[in-house]
C-alpha cells in the first residue's frame, strides 16, 4: 500500500512538524475575542447602552458618525465610576455583578461577562470619562448590580469614588493609558473612534454607513422598548433620528410602534406562579412582510430567540397568509434561575430550564387572545350565528365579551351578527366592542375592534403601518362594486384589444340597464367565455374545448398590474397621479427614515413623498395605475422592502421587487363582485399578458379541469 503522500499533487504541501504551543500576546488575544462581542458598530452601541441601563441611568444619549464606524458616543447619568474602578473597567473579565460563581446561574442584569469595554478598546480608540453619581447608585443597586468590564459602572463604595471628581482613561488598540483627572458631569461618557482601525480586515466586511447606522438605531430602539422609564436620544451625522421621553410601557409602544399597532392589536396576558407574559399582538389581518416587528423581551432583555419566534409562528398558523409575519410586542418575566442567558455571544438567544412549558404557555396565551379579538376558532369555542351566517358567510369567530357578535366571513370582511349595530354585510370600524378580559392591566389601551358605526363607503379604516385586511373600500383601475338592487348593475366597457390593461376600463351604466353581451368562446380565447363568479372570488369560464377554467381574480389581476408597472418602469418610470389632498402617513421613525432616504428611488415607482415631522411622511403622488389606494399600507410595505435591500443588489432588482409589492395593493380583492364584461376583460388581458399563469408570489392564477378530470372525479371509466 502506497503512502498517502504519493497521491497528493505537488501544489498541496504536506503538514510539517507541529510547532511548539505558545501563549498569544494579550493584545492579539483581545482582538480575537473582540470579534465575537463587537461584530459591527450596532453591537458596540448595544453593549454600551446596556452598560448605561445596568448603571441605573435615566437619560441616555447616543451619537453616531459615519454609521458608528467613525465615532460612537454614549452618555448617561448613571452611577459613574471613581479612579480605581475606571482603571479596572478596561480589564478583561472585571465585573461587580458576579460576587460569587453561583450568581452566574441567576443573572438579573444585562451585562455580566466583563468583556465589552476591553473588546472595544482592543479594536478601536476608546476614551471613558466618568464621575460618581451617588443618586443614580441607589437605582442601580435596585437593578441587580453593577459591572466594570462590561459596563461603565462603579460607585462611591468602591475605591476612588468618594471624591466625586471626574476621571478619564484612554485605550487605543489594546494599549491602556493611565487614569487622569478630567472634567465631566455625573455619570459616564464613552467615546469610540475609528472602530476596527486595529483590525482592517474586519472593517472591510462592514456595510455602507447608512446601513450600519440603521442597525445601531434599531439596537437602541429595541432596548428602549424594554426600558420605557428611561429617556433615549440618538443622533446620526448631526440629525436626530430617535427621541423618546421617559414613559410607561403603553406610551413607549405608541412612540416606537405607532398608534396603529395598539389600535389593531389585542392584549396578551398570562400568569402562572412566578412566570408572567403580557403584551400586544396584532390581529391576523395586520401583518408585515418581514419578522422585523416581532419584539420579544425576556426579563427586560430584547432577544431574537428561535424558540419564542417559533411559538409565535405556531400561534398564528392558519390565521395569516404564507409569506406574511405577525406583529407583536411580548414581555416575558420569569425567575432569573429559570433562564440561562450565557449561551450566545450577543446574549440574544436563551436557554429555558423548561422550554416546553414556556413555548406552550406563549402559544396558548396568543391563541386565547386572538380568539377574543380576531374571531379565531379554538377547541371549545362557542360557534357564532346570526345574519352573517345566514347570508352565506362561514363564521369562524365568536362573541366579543359583552358586545355584538363579531364574525369574520370567508371572504375576510368583518361583519356583525344579529343584534349588532350597522349592516351585517358591510365593514365596520371604531371601538364599540368590549373586551372579554376585564382584568387587563389599565396601562394597555383597548384595541380598535370592528363593531362600531359602519364606515362610509370608500373610507373603510385600515391600519397605518400594517397590511390592509382582505377587504377593499373601492375597486381601483375602473372597476366598481355592484350597487344595491335598487339600481341597475353597472356595465364596464371592454378593455382595449391591444391589452392595455385594467386602468383603461371606464365603468358606465347603460340607460336601459341591459346586461353586457356574452363573449364569443372562439379558439383565439383559450380561457374561454365567463360563466359565473363563485364566492365573489373565483371566475368560472368555459374553454373552447369545453373544459372548465377557474380563475383567482385577485391573483390574476395582481400579475396584470405587476406587468404593467414593470413595463412603465422599464420605459423610464411609473406614471404618477398627484393626490388632490396630500396624505400624511404616521409610522415608526426608522421606517420613515428608510423611505425618505430612498425618496429618489420611490419616484421611479410613482411614489412622491417628503418628510412631515418625526415619524410621519407626506404623500403627494401615487402610481396612477393603482387608482385611488390607501397610501399607508403601501408605504409600510415599501419600508419593509427597503429594509431588505442589500448594497450588492442591483437597483433594477430592488425596484422590481418593490413593484411586485405595489401590484398587490393595486389589484382587485377577493370578495369583489364583477359584472360579465369585467370578467371577460380580465380573461382577455390574462391571455395577452406574459407570465399570467402565476401571480407575483408564484401562486397559480387559474386552474383548468378537462373532461378526463371530471370523469375521474365521478368514477366514470
Amino acid at each position: 500500500m502506497k503512502h498517502l503522500s504519493n497521491h497528493l499533487p505537488d501544489s498541496i504541501p504536506l503538514p510539517r512538524a507541529a510547532a511548539a504551543i505558545r501563549l498569544l500576546p494579550e493584545t492579539t488575544a483581545n482582538r480575537i475575542a473582540a470579534g465575537e462581542v463587537v461584530e459591527r458598530p450596532a453591537a458596540a452601541v448595544k453593549e454600551l447602552v446596556e452598560n448605561a441601563l445596568d448603571a441605573g441611568a435615566r437619560r441616555i444619549a447616543v451619537t453616531l458618525e459615519e454609521g458608528g464606524i467613525g465615532r460612537i458616543l454614549v452618555e448617561d447619568d448613571g452611577i459613574g465610576m471613581g479612579a480605581e474602578d475606571l482603571a479596572l473597567c478596561v480589564e478583561r473579565h472585571a465585573t461587580s455583578k458576579l460576587p460569587e460563581e453561583a450568581a452566574l446561574f441567576r443573572i438579573a442584569t444585562l451585562g455580566f461577562r466583563g468583556e465589552a469595554l476591553p473588546s472595544i478598546g482592543a479594536v478601536a480608540r476608546l476614551t471613558i470619562t466618568s464621575r460618581p453619581n451617588p443618586a443614580a447608585g441607589m437605582a442601580a443597586g435596585e437593578g441587580g448590580g453593577r459591572e466594570a468590564g462590561d459596563a461603565d459602572f462603579g460607585s462611591a463604595e468602591f475605591g476612588g469614588g468618594d471624591s466625586g471628581e471626574a476621571h478619564a482613561i484612554a485605550v487605543e488598540g489594546g494599549r491602556r493609558d493611565a487614569v487622569r483627572p478630567a472634567a465631566g458631569a455625573p455619570g459616564t461618557r464613552v467615546e469610540v473612534r475609528d472602530l476596527f482601525f486595529a483590525t482592517p480586515a474586519r472593517r472591510k466586511f462592514l456595510r455602507q454607513p447608512r446601513t450600519e447606522a440603521d442597525h445601531a438605531v434599531e439596537a437602541v430602539r429595541r432596548l428602549a422598548l424594554a426600558w420605557p422609564e428611561v429617556a433615549f436620544r440618538v443622533e446620526s451625522d448631526g440629525r436626530e433620528v430617535l427621541a423618546l421621553a421617559a414613559s410607561d410601557r403603553a406610551g413607549r409602544l405608541h412612540d416606537l410602534l405607532g398608534p396603529a399597532f395598539a389600535a389593531h392589536a389585542v392584549p396578551v396576558l398570562a400568569e402562572g406562579g412566578a412566570v408572567r407574559l403580557e403584551g400586544l399582538a396584532a390581529l391576523p389581518a395586520h401583518t408585515r412582510a418581514t419578522a422585523a416587528e416581532q419584539h420579544l423581551v425576556v426579563n427586560r432583555r430584547p432577544v431574537r430567540d428561535p424558540l419564542l419566534r417559533a411559538a409565535l409562528r405556531v400561534a398564528y398558523r392558519d390565521l395569516i397568509a404564507a409569506g406574511r409575519h405577525p406583529v407583536a410586542a411580548l414581555f416575558l418575566s420569569l425567575p432569573p434561575e429559570a433562564v440561562d442567558v450565557n449561551v450566545h455571544p450577543m446574549k440574544t438567544e436563551l436557554r429555558f430550564r423548561d422550554s416546553g412549558a414556556v413555548r406552550g404557555a406563549l402559544i396558548a396565551a396568543l391563541r386565547r387572545a386572538l380568539a377574543v379579538g380576531a374571531g379565531a376558532t379554538l377547541p371549545g369555542a362557542a360557534p357564532a350565528g346570526g345574519r352573517a351566517g345566514e347570508a352565506g358567510s362561514a363564521a369562524v369567530g365568536g362573541v366579543v365579551g359583552g358586545g355584538p357578535a363579531v364574525l369574520v366571513s370567508a371572504d375576510g370582511e368583518w361583519r356583525l351578527a344579529a343584534g349588532g349595530s350597522g349592516a351585517g354585510n358591510e365593514p365596520s370600524g371604531g371601538t364599540g366592542a368590549a373586551r372579554a378580559d376585564s382584568g387587563m392591566a389599565a396601562a394597555w389601551p383597548p384595541p380598535a375592534m370592528p363593531g362600531g358605526p359602519a364606515s362610509p363607503p370608500g373610507f373603510a379604516e385600515t391600519a397605518s403601518g400594517f397590511a390592509a385586511p382582505a377587504v377593499q373600500s373601492r375597486l381601483p383601475l375602473g372597476f366598481a362594486r355592484r350597487p344595491l338592487p335598487v339600481a341597475p348593475p353597472p356595465v364596464a366597457k371592454p378593455w382595449p384589444a391591444d391589452g392595455a390593461g385594467p386602468d383603461a376600463v371606464a365603468t358606465v351604466g347603460p340607460p336601459d340597464g341591459t346586461p353586457a353581451p356574452a363573449a364569443d368562446p372562439s379558439s383565439d380565447h383559450p380561457l374561454g367565455r365567463p360563466l359565473a363568479q363563485l364566492f365573489d372570488t373565483y371566475l368560472l369560464a368555459e374553454a373552447p374545448d369545453g373544459a372548465l377554467v377557474l380563475v383567482d381574480q385577485h391573483a390574476a389581476h395582481e400579475r396584470l398590474t405587476h406587468e404593467r408597472l414593470r413595463a412603465q418602469l422599464v420605459e423610464g418610470g411609473v406614471r404618477t397621479q398627484p393626490l388632490l389632498l396630500p396624505a400624511v402617513v404616521e409610522m415608526g421613525a426608522a421606517d420613515a427614515g428608510r423611505l425618505l432616504a430612498r425618496a429618489d428611488d420611490l419616484v421611479r415607482l410613482g411614489l412622491e413623498i417628503e418628510g412631515f415631522g418625526p415619524g410621519a411622511v407626506l404623500v403627494r403622488a401615487v402610481p396612477a395605475l393603482l387608482g385611488n389606494p390607501d397610501p399607508a399600507p403601501i408605504l409600510r410595505d415599501m419600508a419593509d422592502e427597503i429594509a431588505e435591500w442589500e448594497e450588492a443588489t442591483a437597483l433594477d432588482r430592488r425596484l422590481d421587487a418593490a413593484v411586485a409589492r405595489l401590484a398587490c395593493h393595486g389589484s382587485i380583492r377577493a370578495g369583489r363582485r364583477l359584472v360579465p364584461a369585467e370578467m371577460d376583460a380580465l380573461l382577455r388581458a390574462m391571455e395577452a399578458t406574459p407570465r399570467a399563469a402565476t401571480c407575483s408570489h408564484g401562486r397559480p392564477t387559474f386552474l383548468r379541469f378537462g373532461r378526463a378530470e371530471f370523469e375521474r372525479l365521478f368514477g366514470r371509466s
